[in-house]
């Protein structure tokens, strides 16, 4: 028999977007929420990701609604001076766990971790076998719909043969004997991490080997800050960039002029655009690695030779192939966030998945018709391609016009840190704002015109 559990929603997932749904959610409504996860606690990916790792945004535009992670501090030492802060993973690990303990304190959550959900409105613990059921009239919220994929539990995907040194990335940390030349494998954000990491720690750029199926086109973290005015300013920037652009790859070099695209090789145009945050002390780092190997994904990794799409490369004999290529990002197709099945937590204002998790909680607390709430929040995808970025910024620019259209859902989002948009209540707005605002009316419909263009899309009815 399962043990009957009381709640009005069953959150299946407690990483960053299920918690940032149910905070607002039980902020605006007095439900009782069950949370479901198949780790010991709370974060999600976090729980497992290499410890070496930070966030690639300000800490600010992360977690839940109600619960600033870190003090918004700007960094006055160090390369990143004048930026705000980055939470490492022990510090976004801990902000979770007070969060939880936030939410159990209300009396209106329950948490069921080391459980694994069955569908149905079913789990059962991994730890003791228990099974639970909540009733039928109980919604079921989707939060690993999008969940990543990370290194340290997602194996490589090439052989490894007998002989040959691989480890995911999170192991880097833990190296007890050095290897003559270590071979990054991964192009995205965790492989920047693993090459800064080591060169951080006194390792020779000459002995770091990177394999990068693509290259990448990442955002200049300067402009993608906790400010009004910069990251308005930036936006218009897009928005002036687009509106005179000829082809995608001219849209990125035009973002790069000004200041807000960033790619490692200059003699490389880049065909990845998932646009993680880099800094231009990281960039001048990664620019300092001069073997790079370039002939599609590794499919067989030997001792002394790797195997790639294109040809194979040699390497030292006891060299250490780090892992880091994991989809990190997940690609599957948009579906509406209200569905009679489930409400499926997808992004809604581009890139700031905690920002949409969170909307879509308070959404949910103040109103009743499925409709209207997706016609609020529609979804915004994940961007692999130059032209699915385009496309990506459109929709989120659709979206964000959607939940601006509610009175009390701007004011919502004006008053969350989340919301990288904001215009906090009793601003004292700076001249720089009222430019940035006044560029981005100029820009913004000439704009998404060229942007609906670029990514190959029909114009809004």
């Amino acid at each position: 028999m399962a043990r009957a559990v009381k709640a009005d929603y069953l959150v299946v997932g407690a990483g960053a977007s299920g918690m940032a749904f149910t905070d607002a959610l039980t902020d605006h409504a007095d439900v009782r929420v069950a949370v479901v996860d198949r780790r010991f606690g709370v974060g999600g990916h976090w729980l497992d990701d290499y410890p070496f790792v930070r966030l690639h945004q300000a800490s600010a535009f992360y977690g839940v609604a109600s619960t600033l992670l870190g003090g918004g501090r700007v960094q006055d030492h160090g390369p990143e001076t004048g930026l705000q802060e980055r939470a490492t993973e022990p510090e976004i690990c801990a902000y979770f766990a007070r969060v939880a303990d936030r939410l159990l304190e209300t009396g209106k959550v329950d948490l069921f971790p080391n459980c694994e959900y069955l569908g149905e409105r079913q789990f059962v613990s991994c730890v003791s076998g228990e099974r639970f059921e909540v009733g039928p009239g109980c919604r079921v919220v989707d939060a690993r719909y999008l969940a990543p994929d990370i290194p340290a539990t997602t194996p490589a995907p090439f052989e490894v043969a007998d002989g040959a040194r691989v480890l995911p990335v999170n192991d880097l940390a833990r190296l007890t004997d050095a290897p003559s030349q270590y071979v990054i494998v991964g192009s995205g954000k965790t492989a920047t991490d693993a090459c800064v990491w080591l060169l951080a720690r006194g390792v020779d750029s000459g002995a770091i080997v990177w394999v990068r199926p693509r290259d990448p086109w990442m955002f200049n973290r300067a402009v993608v800050q906790p400010d009004p005015a910069v990251f308005i300013g930036m936006v218009a920037d897009v928005m002036a960039a687009a509106e005179t652009a000829t082809s995608p790859e001219d849209l990125f070099l035009r973002l790069e002029d000004a200041g807000i695209m960033l790619r490692i090789d200059p003699s490389v145009t880049p065909t990845m655009a998932k646009t993680p945050t880099l800094a231009t002390w990281e960039l001048d780092k990664l620019r300092t690695i001069e073997h790079v190997v370039r002939l599609g994904h590794v499919r067989r990794v030997e001792p002394g030779r790797v195997v790639l799409d294109r040809g194979e490369v040699t390497t030292a004999r006891d060299a250490l192939v780090v892992h880091c290529a994991a989809s990190g990002l997940k690609y599957s197709p948009l579906v509406p966030i209200w569905a009679p099945a489930a409400i499926t937590l997808q992004p809604i204002r581009t890139g700031f998945p905690c920002f949409g998790a969170a909307l879509a909680g308070y959404v949910e607390a103040t109103r009743e018709d499925d409709a209207e709430k997706n016609r609020l929040c529609p979804p915004t995808p994940y961007s692999n391609t130059l032209t699915e970025w385009a496309w990506m910024n459109v929709l989120g620019a659709r979206a964000a016009a959607s939940f601006n259209s509610a009175p009390d859902v701007k004011a919502w989002a004006n008053g969350v840190t989340l919301n990288p948009a904001r215009i906090p209540p009793r601003y004292d707005r700076p001249a720089a704002l009222d430019d940035a605002l006044g560029r981005l009316h100029a820009h913004a419909a000439g704009g998404i015109a060229k942007l609906e263009q670029l990514g190959g899309m029909p114009a809004a009815a």
